[in-house]
């Protein structure tokens, strides 16, 4: 790709704001130019399965009694599965799969079995989809992969806590023992992420199961006797390649109240960190403000801005920290914001207020978790409360501010 400094800028002008505004509105213009000025557009697909196990749930009744509302809230909803047997609550997760696979407050444990059949059931779908003579040959190929993508996600072991399959579809997995956890670490993938891109066989730590397997490995290494868990959480409508929607808000204002609902889900008593990265980052800043005080780290790497001036307007308690890896193109971005369009300033920039990691050896924009890099080191230490021993970026001294 090349680079906003080989554009043939005068040197000195590539840093001054006219022009890096000027640069700016190019980019713009040229996403609009290949996206369309309705790039914006809604993220419906032609059917919403999970809507409709919501809805069926909703309408019932169980024992003579009727259901809890499934967004009731994750309290009175854990209260509800606390009350029943276990034969009842294997009964309601089998009768409504992506209801209770998706429903916060729901046992966990009870959620990966509600999800396995939930995936059972999208996997025949594509299953036939793959051979639909009625769809083009790119629409039976993508049932295909999608096909084999389920089969991967159902093997024995794997813990997806949700699942949605409609449109680009949406998942989340647990690495560890979500429910005795005291320490977990949640990360949000960027663009391009769905159902099909959820995980990669080659390259596997550029993809969120990866990203989220690698950390849990590295958190374990660092301290082998915390009680740790990590979410590979993609469990909202990324944007789909570098486009109007990838330079817009909307889709990280939907994604943040979608992570907010999750960590009010999670277990009493555990600490929370946040590894963000990419557009992820962006949902995570936007997300800032209304998450409460036990998610104690926020991590962005690669990241395009996080929709604030600096970590005082993104109004949280939370340690922020960022990284950016020096071949990384996401730094040749204008960190602006015009018209709705930009994410507002650079984390790794001093006047943002971040502490700054190194990211030695992370090699570009997806290398982040690549095992035996310096970027996922300090992921494990701050994901297990050991952050005395992250390695800065500078020796500025903010970094380490604190930290003993």
């Amino acid at each position: 790709m090349t680079s906003f400094s080989e554009l043939g800028a005068p040197p000195g002008f590539l840093q001054s704001s006219a022009w890096r505004a000027a640069l700016a509105l190019v980019v713009v213009f040229v996403m609009l130019a290949v996206t369309g000025w309705t790039g914006i557009r809604g993220t419906k697909g032609d059917t919403d399965p999970l809507g409709s196990s919501r809805a069926a749930w909703a309408g019932a009744t169980f024992h003579g009694h009727r259901l809890p509302d499934p967004a009731a809230g994750p309290h009175r909803i854990a209260a509800f599965f606390a009350g029943l047997r276990k034969a009842d609550r294997l009964r309601l997760a089998d009768r409504y799969p992506l209801a209770v696979g998706n429903m916060a407050g729901a046992p966990a444990t009870l959620r990966y079995q509600a999800n396995r059949k939930a995936m059972d059931q999208a996997r025949d779908v594509a299953a036939r989809r793959s051979h639909d003579a009625r769809l083009t040959p790119e629409g039976r190929q993508d049932a295909g992969r999608l096909m084999h993508r389920l089969d991967s996600m159902m093997r024995p072991g794997r813990q997806i806590l949700s699942f949605d399959p409609a449109a680009g579809g949406r998942a989340a997995e647990v690495f560890g023992d979500l429910t005795h956890a005291r320490r977990v670490s949640v990360v949000v993938p960027g663009v391009d992420t769905n159902l099909v891109n959820f995980e990669r066989t080659k390259q596997a730590v550029r993809a969120p199961v990866g990203m989220a397997s690698s950390l849990y490995d590295a958190e374990r290494a660092v301290r082998p006797d915390a009680r740790t868990a990590v979410i590979a959480w993609a469990d909202y409508t990324a944007p789909a390649g570098i486009g109007v929607d990838a330079a817009a808000g909307q889709m990280a204002q939907a994604g943040a109240q979608r992570l907010e609902s999750m960590i009010g889900a999670l277990p009493t008593g555990a600490d929370v960190s946040l590894f963000c990265h990419s557009y992820g980052s962006v949902v995570c800043g936007v997300a800032a403000r209304a998450l409460p005080s036990r998610v104690g780290d926020i991590v962005v790497a690669g990241s395009p801005g996080m929709r604030a001036q600096n970590t005082a307007a993104l109004h949280t308690t939370a340690r922020v920290w960022a990284m950016r890896d020096s071949d990384d193109w996401i730094q040749d971005i204008p960190n602006l914001e015009l018209g709705g369009l930009g994410h507002g300033a650079d984390p790794v920039d001093p006047a943002f207020g971040s502490r700054v990691l190194s990211a030695a050896g992370a090699d570009g924009h997806a290398g982040y978790f690549a095992r035996g890099t310096q970027s996922l080191a300090n992921f494990a230490l701050v994901g297990v409360g050991a952050v005395a021993g992250v390695s800065c970026a500078t020796d500025d001294g903010h970094c380490a501010a604190d930290l003993a």
